[in-house]
């Protein structure tokens, strides 16, 4: 009797041993199953390198508007944000638009950028290309590129971007419309209130008091449509999203 319960004693240990090895086994492989799996359905759309490209309005040196181009590639990384400049001088800004737009850029799209390097390329006639109204084209950009769409080169926009995907101001809105009409675009997008241009006029009073004349000059503001001098199509837009049905197909 005694050896039979030590035989069953043992079966039992054995049975518990092999059991645990079993159950961590098929754990193990559970959960690389589960890995491989979310891995999957993160990445399901950049498997090489996906471009897009965009013209977009700089200004130079003399504050007259010219064409930059913009180029971003998307591929398989370690979730790198890189700025190559060419010959174009840019500040810190240019950096901040440029994580900015990945940041929006991966909230419109849903595509998680962890794994993906994204890379934007500037050139342009122009001593120096403005970051932050630049923000909105690499947005779009960069939201092409991940989709692998086209771009609507008839279009160009300025504006700056913000976290939420809003389109924030930009400056000299009026020369970068002559720029986009220069460069054979037929529309060109800006922030909300700047589809008009204010013109300062100077003009010059004079009254006599006694036998002395007294002159000072005088200014004036006037609005100019932007669409009208510069005989390109304006459309104001808000944000990313409204702006896209203008530009990806």
């Amino acid at each position: 009797m005694v050896i039979k319960l030590k035989i069953k004693k043992i079966n039992l240990v054995a049975f518990i041993i092999v059991v645990f090895f079993l159950g961590l086994y098929i754990g193990m492989h559970i959960t690389q199953s589960d890995t491989e799996k979310t891995i999957i359905i993160k990445y399901p759309e950049i498997s090489e390198k996906q471009s897009a490209f965009m013209k977009l309005p700089a200004i130079n040196r003399n504050e007259s508007g010219v064409t930059a181009h913009l180029a971003v590639d998307v591929k398989p990384g370690e979730g790198l944000i890189l700025v190559n400049i060419n010959n174009v001088l840019a500040n810190e800004d240019t950096q901040h638009s440029a994580r900015m737009a990945a940041y929006v850029a991966e909230s419109e799209t849903g595509i998680d950028l962890s794994g993906l390097d994204i890379i934007y390329n500037l050139l342009a006639n122009a001593s120096m290309l403005e970051g932050p109204s630049a923000g909105a084209a690499m947005t779009i950009t960069t939201i092409a590129a991940l989709q692998n769409k086209k771009i609507n080169q008839s279009v160009m926009i300025t504006g700056t971007i913000n976290h939420d995907g809003t389109i924030g101001p930009s400056g000299n809105v009026f020369a970068k419309a002559k720029a986009a009409k220069k460069s054979g675009a037929r529309l060109f997008l800006v922030p909300i209130g700047e589809s008009e241009n204010k013109e300062y006029i100077e003009t010059e009073f004079c009254k006599k008091y006694g036998i002395f004349e007294y002159c000072q000059p005088e200014f004036t503001t006037k609005k100019i449509s932007i669409e009208k001098e510069a005989e390109i199509g304006v459309k104001e837009v808000g944000d990313i999203s409204e702006a896209l049905e203008y530009f990806v197909y």
